[in-house]
């Protein structure tokens, strides 16, 4: 069933790559701005992410504190690969970022103490996901239609919009959160949520590497 899900949500993604692509041609940098945002929205891969960076945090001030470092790093890196018209592999970054809902989950369920193991520096960890993730978007925003003209302002406006979609994306995610917190199945719940980012991060990887070979 959650093939099934993940295909659909790409063919569907392509869907909107394609009228996204005419949206540009024909709009200024609100429609990177707009384009951005949607592509956040509608990007369940860094959604789930986030939903394993920010499920095991209470305090307001350190979901800012995770959510600014992998801001930043995706931000680095979608600006800069863009403008510099670095080509990466679609398929290679898109299983990364698959391993990086694996992991966020396996680490969630402490994976790592019940294999003996220490597990390394959460806010580093986000930090290089984020730069991971921000060559996705990357490739994403090049394969859309840049033209000559302003090509960094429509980068820095896409960026733009996939910050306002992040924030739109993280505002429901934290207040649910928050909820299951105070609510008595807690712990079935994180447990559950937290196994299903472990599920969806192999799905995502399996299907990738399907893809690559196809």
């Amino acid at each position: 069933m959650l093939i099934s899900l993940f295909s659909s949500s790409l063919i569907y993604a392509h869907d909107v790559a394609s009228a996204d692509h005419d949206l540009l041609l024909s709009g200024g940098l609100l429609a990177y701005i707009w384009v951005g945002a949607k592509h956040m929205l509608t990007g369940y891969d860094h959604l789930l992410f986030l939903v394993g960076v920010v499920f095991f945090i209470q305090n307001i001030s350190d979901v800012v504190k995770f959510i600014t470092v992998f801001t930043i790093g995706h931000s680095v890196t979608l600006i800069s690969a863009t403008f510099m018209h670095v080509q990466v592999n679609e398929y290679m970054i898109d299983v990364i970022i698959g391993f990086s809902v694996l992991y966020k989950g396996f680490e969630n369920l402490k994976g790592f103490s019940v294999l003996g193991l220490r597990a390394p520096n959460l806010l580093f960890m986000v930090a290089l996901f984020g730069l991971i993730h921000g060559l996705g978007l990357s490739a994403r925003l090049q394969s859309l239609h840049l033209g000559e003209e302003q090509v960094l302002l429509k980068i820095l406006s896409f960026n733009l919009g996939v910050e306002l979609g992040q924030v739109g994306a993280l505002i429901p995610i934290v207040y649910g959160i928050r909820s299951i917190n105070q609510s008595k199945s807690y712990e079935a719940l994180y447990k559950s949520v937290n196994s299903y980012l472990v599920v969806a991060g192999l799905v995502l990887i399996a299907y990738q590497v399907y893809q690559a070979s196809s």
